[in-house]
């Protein structure tokens, strides 16, 4: 994706099933599971570049020793700054205490950080904080070791100020209104409740505090907790979580719309963002590696025992499709080919655009995400090339020359590495002129592939606010003297925010907006937009269920096509000599090409949960009072 986009967090949770003296014998090493987990969570670096964090717990301790170990970073590598303070703790441990070199017993009891149950998380921060107070994972410490619980997630919730008020309204006092305090907070009260019920029982069946400790333990409902605590929750979000005695927990949202997968063998339970990362960190199959359903939750007791359990009932699955067209890593089976199919669907859109002259066209790709997508794009267009040249052929049989069926057949489609990034520029000068010169150097072309007579075909992921695209891409293009410049995007135009994870939060910051507002303005029909705003601010008392997104109407008047088109003025500068169009993805396209992820409301409006339409309706009526707050 060309445009700077913030975007999902990863989650790793990781739980040794056999004593640690097992891998120690197996694999060389006691510390097989934080090396497991580094593994993890940089294979999912890609899903957030803010902040890391890692959390263990040791099972079965003693009293007065240490069973819980955390650790979080928000420096500009987070991840390695958090494996090289926990290889430098063990380090300094056992080089102060030779004997805990090869005895895994006592290296449990003195080392921090080893242990049997793992959880990491690597961060994108939405709301743009990034003080280490906002990284995951979260902790709420009690001196019951069942009471302790540690959190984190990859979600957003549209709803925060309701879950706020009700942990008011139970008593609480929660020290700020972040959807992360309020989540964890709304566990830790069940959970403390649910603790409270069963020493209640235990003690009537005679069992002193300290013996009921271990049947709390034991006879702890997960699924009950979270059953309770997720009952007011909307969003999108895999949630995971750890308690202080061993159990451990990761909930998906019942319509998909974050992704978590997990693993289980004889030695361990494995979840986490990406089904390609446990492939490749655990050396299994693609069939090995199982997507956890909607609305459910993986449950893996103290002693091992592991369960799949409903927890919400299941919505219609709207899992994101931006996961499939960018955010998950492409190494993924299924991904890597359904990224190549919306390459070759955009093809008929392309071939229109260059009247199908495949022959003076360059095929290229920015940034290197799109290069999937360029692969498929490119295999339609050597389709393309071929039937052609059969057209060639045969129109020619009857006076077809060596020479001239040599000639057909030697056409080449010419694809070529055009553009290259070169740095990151960081925006240090705030004059506007200087900071734009700065952007428009940060990618560099490569010259004298690219003819005067030649179409310019380049493919992006998406294209969400087109900043990078207007003041970046297309000048560097046009520097290279094509005739014209299609710039195509395999996804569909990005209309509305999203509210569940993704850093779309503001409607004036979509280039597809900006385009619908100026086409209402060209038409004489700008008054829609107060129209819009006045049937958005009607719904505010509403109740989410509702509400409906009237922001749809804003676009009604227009078709697709008339919206890119505008799209491809508005990224063009009077100085740009190529005749330049954007080409979009159609929506019925995305879903041939992903059917499994169908969660398109960036796209069509169409939200899977009630807040979503609450969520766009707000973003709608801060653009139009001038607001720069975020909607959710």
């Amino acid at each position: 994706m060309s445009d700077a986009l913030k975007h999902e967090c990863g989650i790793a949770l990781l739980r040794l099933l056999k004593p640690l003296d097992y891998y120690k014998e197996k694999y060389g090493t006691a510390f097989y599971g934080v090396n497991k987990m580094y593994l993890m969570m940089e294979k999912q670096h890609n899903r957030g570049q803010d902040g890391a964090g890692f959390a263990s717990i040791k099972l079965n301790t003693l009293p007065g020793e240490r069973y819980i170990s955390r650790i979080r970073s928000n420096q500009a590598q987070p991840i390695q700054d958090i494996f090289e303070q926990i290889n430098q703790r063990i380090n300094d441990e056992i080089k102060a205490n030779p004997q805990y070199a090869e005895d895994v017993e006592l290296q449990k009891r003195h080392i921090p950080y080893l242990g049997e149950l793992f959880l990491g998380h690597v961060r994108y921060g939405t709301f743009g904080k990034n003080s280490i107070e906002s990284v995951h994972p979260f902790l709420r410490q009690n001196n019951w070791m069942h009471r302790n619980l540690i959190v984190a997630g990859n979600f957003n919730m549209t709803n925060v100020n309701r879950l706020f008020n009700n942990l008011v309204e139970l008593g609480q006092h929660p020290k700020e209104r972040a959807d992360t305090v309020t989540v964890m907070e709304k566990i830790g009260h069940f959970l403390d409740s649910e603790v409270r019920k069963l020493y209640k029982k235990l003690k009537k069946e005679g069992f002193s505090k300290k013996e009921a400790s271990p049947h709390i333990a034991q006879q702890l409902n997960v699924a009950k907790i979270l059953k309770k605590s997720s009952k007011l929750w909307d969003g999108g979000y895999a949630m995971a979580g750890l308690m202080g005695h061993g159990d451990s927990f990761v909930l998906r949202d019942p319509a998909g719309i974050r992704p978590a997968y997990y693993y289980k063998d004889d030695e361990v339970v494995v979840v986490a963002s990406e089904r390609p990362v446990i492939q490749t960190v655990f050396n299994v199959d693609f069939e090995d590696v199982q997507e956890l359903p909607p609305g459910h939750a993986i449950i893996t007791k103290k002693n091992g025992s592991t369960k799949i359990k409903e927890i919400i009932e299941p919505l219609e699955r709207k899992a994101c499709s931006f996961e499939r067209i960018y955010f998950s890593r492409g190494s993924d089976a299924e991904i890597y080919e359904e990224r190549k199919k919306l390459g070759r669907l955009l093809m008929p859109q392309v071939l229109e655009a260059i009247e199908r002259d495949t022959l003076n066209t360059v095929f290229s790709f920015i940034p290197n995400t799109a290069e999937t997508s360029f692969y498929g794009m490119v295999e339609a267009a050597q389709d393309e090339l071929n039937l052609q040249k059969n057209e060639a052929i045969l129109a020619e049989k009857d006076k077809l020359t060596n020479e001239r069926l040599q000639e057909i057949l030697s056409h080449r489609l010419r694809t070529e590495k055009i553009a290259i990034k070169d740095v990151k520029l960081r925006t240090f000068i705030t004059e506007d002129s200087s900071r734009d010169d700065l952007v428009a150097h940060v990618y560099d072309v490569t010259y004298g592939v690219v003819k005067e007579s030649d179409n310019l075909v380049i493919i992006d992921d998406s294209i969400v606010r087109g900043t990078t695209l207007k003041k970046s891409i297309i000048k560097m293009m046009d520097r290279l003297n094509p005739k014209k410049i299609v710039v195509v995007s395999s996804a569909p135009q990005i209309r509305y925010p999203d509210c569940y994870g993704i850093d779309m939060a503001r409607l004036e910051d979509l280039v597809a907006f900006r385009a619908a507002l100026e086409l209402l303005k060209e038409a004489g029909r700008y008054e829609l937009v107060e129209e819009v705003y006045e049937k958005c601010k009607e719904q505010v008392d509403l109740e989410d269920q509702d509400v409906q997104n009237f922001v749809k109407e804003i676009y009604e008047p227009f078709s697709d096509q008339q919206i890119s088109d505008k799209i491809s003025e508005l990224l063009c500068d009077p100085e740009i000599n190529a005749d330049v169009k954007v080409i979009y993805q159609t929506v019925e396209n995305l879903h041939e090409a992903c059917p499994k992820n169908l969660g398109d409301w960036y796209f069509t409006g169409d939200y899977p949960t009630p807040g979503g339409n609450r969520v766009v309706n707000r973003a709608f009526m801060n653009f139009f009072e001038g607001k720069k707050d975020r909607a959710y």
